[in-house]
């Protein structure tokens, strides 16, 4: 059968851009899983922060965030962001970095002061080393999973086709056409879309086009019980040199060393050292005490060149 789009990837990527095309085009998604959003999209730390990536990527991130508070209706009955907070702190190592990252927002994103007594209220049982620190206001929780599915949904009310476990393991050009073969047969389109996250440089080997240097990097998260119990209100705290953060996750602590480890493209698992470390970390910034790992898991974020 032939498409005039064929989106290669059913993550968060893919299922935004059919759900735009497909209104206007004929689109068909191939995920080469069993189900939509099975790496990197199903394995997200779930904030939405204006800070995060950088001042590069802030514009984006804050243009977001009128749709994700209130999304249209019809998109959604109910919003994806839920009010969090975040506290970037700092110890003496890290108040040099803590100065360049408010100085690098300001003024687009509000970033406010706040000394030892202020930390202590933020964060109880904040170790004295961590003096220093600012409250972004605007970081909340995000709802990944409810908005990859309205996604979906809209792609597929407005004729999108979702085709899982059709891995690609062909892309040739003929004809002014693209011919895509996977398990199930061959697929014809127009246009491919290629939105396979950490595979787009293999799609794009596969297709005979130019490489854009997409490398995966693995991130570590650990699911953790800690006493006294995490409150529900605690912000997302973030170390200002970058070591770790955590958050609050349905009465549990969701922690990261915020690693940054080169991988191939894979079902990437956690490994024990980064596990260990995170929680090392953990424990230099709090004097909680972990009672318990409930869970640990990694994903693939993929960066372009800069």
């Amino acid at each position: 059968m032939t498409y005039a789009v064929v989106v290669i990837g059913a993550g968060m990527a893919g299922a935004s851009i059919a759900a735009e095309l497909a209104s206007h085009a004929s689109v068909l998604i191939l995920e080469a899983e069993a189900q939509p959003g099975y790496h990197s999209t199903g394995r997200s730390a779930a904030f939405w922060s204006e800070s995060y990536g950088g001042p590069l990527i802030q514009p984006l991130t804050s243009a977001s965030g009128p749709f994700l508070a209130a999304p249209p209706p019809g998109f959604s009955d109910r919003p994806f962001l839920l009010p969090r907070g975040a506290v970037h702190i700092a110890d003496e190592k890290g108040r040099e970095a803590l100065e360049a990252f408010r100085a690098g927002f300001d003024p687009f994103v509000r970033l406010e002061p706040l000394d030892r007594a202020a930390l202590e209220r933020a964060v109880p049982g904040l170790r004295p080393d961590w003096d220093e620190g600012a409250a972004e206001p605007s970081c909340a929780d995000i709802d990944v999973a409810a908005l990859h599915g309205a996604y979906l949904r809209a792609a597929r009310r407005a004729g999108a086709e979702l085709r899982t476990g059709a891995r690609v393991g062909r892309l040739e050009r003929r004809n002014g056409h693209w011919l895509i073969g996977t398990g199930d047969g061959e697929t014809e389109a127009g246009v491919v879309v290629n939105a396979a996250g950490a595979w787009a440089d293999e799609i794009a080997a596969m297709a005979g086009v130019r490489l854009h240097g997409i490398q995966p990097y693995r991130r570590t998260m650990v699911q953790l019980r800690v006493s006294p119990p995490v409150p529900d209100d605690l912000p997302l705290v973030v170390d200002a040199l970058g070591r770790f953060y955590f958050k609050p996750e349905c009465g549990r602590l969701w922690l990261s060393r915020h690693d940054e480890t080169p991988s191939a493209a894979a079902d990437c698992a956690a490994e024990e050292i980064d596990v260990a470390l995170a929680i090392e970390r953990l424990r230099q910034a709090v004097d909680w005490t972990v009672e318990l790992v409930e869970h640990n898991w990694a994903g693939l974020r993929s960066f372009a060149p800069q």
